[in-house]
C-alpha cells in the first residue's frame, strides 16, 4: 500500500441517498486505485439533527454497495480531541465569544457558500476569566487576514481570503456542540489523512479550513472535489446551494431519493454499475461490484459537470443532464 489516507465523511443527519454512495464510490475508488486507505467517519456530533440509527443506515448502505473501509470511526466519540483543539485556539489568542445572529446577518453580504457572510463584528471580545468553557455564547476563531492562494487537483479555483469572503467561523455553537469547520481539520490531523475527496458544494470552505490547519500546526491534504448529483429546487430550499438555476444538491435532511426506494428496485451491483455509468467509467450501466471499477478509475474519464438525478416508480433511478 501506498501512503495515501483518504476518508468519507457523511453527516449522519437522514438516511442515504445516490448522492451519498456517489461520493463514497468516487473517494473508495480514487484510494484503492492510487493503493492507500480508505477510513470512514460518520459526522454525528451536530445532536440536533444527527440519529443513532440513521448512523446505522449509512454503514449498512455502503457495505451492501459493496464498500470496505481500513477504518470506522463516530466523530461524536472524539470530543476529547476536539477540545483539545479549542483550548490550542485558546492560547494562541483566536478565540472569542460571539452573541450575533443568523438573523441580524440576514440582508447583508452573500458568501461564496451562499450564506451570509459575517463581518467579524465581535472579534474585539475577549474570554472570560473562566476560559471558553464559562462562554454560554457561541465560539469564533478570528482567522489571519491573510489570502489563500490554492487550485485543488482537479484545477477547481479555490483561493479565498475567509475572514473577509465569509467571516471567523463558527467553531461551538450556542448549544454546545462542536462545528464542522473545526472537527474536520482535527479529525483528519489525527486519522492521518492527506487527501481528501468530496463534492464541490464544499469547495467555499477548503480555505477557512486549511487555515485552520495552520493555526493548529497541522498538515494540509491534498483536495479534489467532484461533481453533484442534483435536483429541481422546492421552495423549502435555497437553489443558491447550485451553479445551475433552480437545481439543488440531493440531501439527506429533505429526504432526497432514500435509499429504501433504490434498494426496492436495485441491488447493490446494479446501483454501483448505474453510478459507474453516471460517472463516465462505464459506456452504459451494467452491474458491477466496487473492486471490478478499480482498473477503469481514472479521474481523467470521471465527468465534471454535474447531473439531475429523478426517481419514479416505473422508471427508477434515472440521470440527466441539467
Amino acid at each position: 500500500m501506498t501512503g495515501l489516507v483518504s476518508r468519507f465523511a457523511p453527516s449522519t443527519t437522514g438516511f442515504a441517498h445516490p448522492g451519498t454512495l456517489l461520493s463514497a464510490l468516487l473517494v473508495w475508488l480514487d484510494a484503492r486505485s492510487a493503493g492507500g486507505r480508505a477510513l470512514l467517519r460518520l459526522e454525528d456530533v451536530d445532536h440536533t439533527r444527527c440519529r443513532p440509527e440513521w448512523a446505522e443506515q449509512m454503514r449498512g448502505a455502503l457495505d451492501w454497495l459493496g464498500l470496505d473501509w481500513d477504518g470506522v470511526e463516530l466523530q461524536s466519540e472524539r470530543r476529547a480531541r476536539h477540545e483539545e483543539a479549542l483550548d490550542a485556539l485558546a492560547a494562541a489568542g483566536r478565540l472569542y465569544p460571539c452573541t450575533c445572529t443568523r438573523g441580524e446577518r440576514r440582508g447583508g453580504r452573500r458568501a461564496p457558500d451562499g450564506g451570509w457572510a459575517y463581518e467579524n463584528t465581535c472579534r474585539g471580545r475577549p474570554l472570560p476569566p473562566g476560559g471558553w468553557r464559562a462562554v454560554p455564547d457561541v465560539l469564533r476563531a478570528r482567522l489571519p487576514d491573510d489570502e489563500v492562494t490554492l487550485i485543488d487537483e482537479g484545477g477547481m479555483e479555490l483561493s479565498q481570503t475567509p475572514a473577509f469572503e465569509l467571516g471567523d467561523p463558527v467553531v461551538r455553537r450556542r448549544d454546545g456542540a462542536l462545528a464542522y469547520q473545526l472537527v474536520v481539520v482535527v479529525d483528519d490531523a489525527a486519522g492521518g489523512v492527506n487527501r481528501v475527496v468530496r463534492g464541490r458544494d464544499i469547495a467555499s470552505s477548503t480555505a477557512t479550513q486549511v487555515l485552520l490547519q495552520q493555526l493548529l500546526g497541522v498538515p494540509t491534504p491534498t483536495y479534489r472535489h467532484h461533481f453533484l448529483l442534483v435536483e429541481p429546487a422546492s421552495a423549502e430550499r435555497d437553489s443558491a446551494e447550485s451553479p445551475a438555476a433552480g437545481l439543488v444538491k440531493l440531501a439527506k435532511l429533505h429526504g432526497s431519493i432514500p435509499f429504501s426506494l433504490v434498494r426496492a428496485q436495485l441491488d447493490g451491483r446494479e446501483l454501483c454499475g448505474l453510478l459507474a455509468f453516471a460517472m463516465g467509467l462505464l459506456p452504459s450501466p451494467s452491474p458491477r461490484s466496487p473492486a471490478e471499477l478499480v482498473p477503469l478509475f481514472s479521474w481523467a474519464k470521471v465527468r465534471t459537470a454535474d447531473l439531475v438525478a429523478t426517481w419514479s416508480a416505473e422508471r427508477g433511478l434515472r440521470f440527466a443532464e441539467p
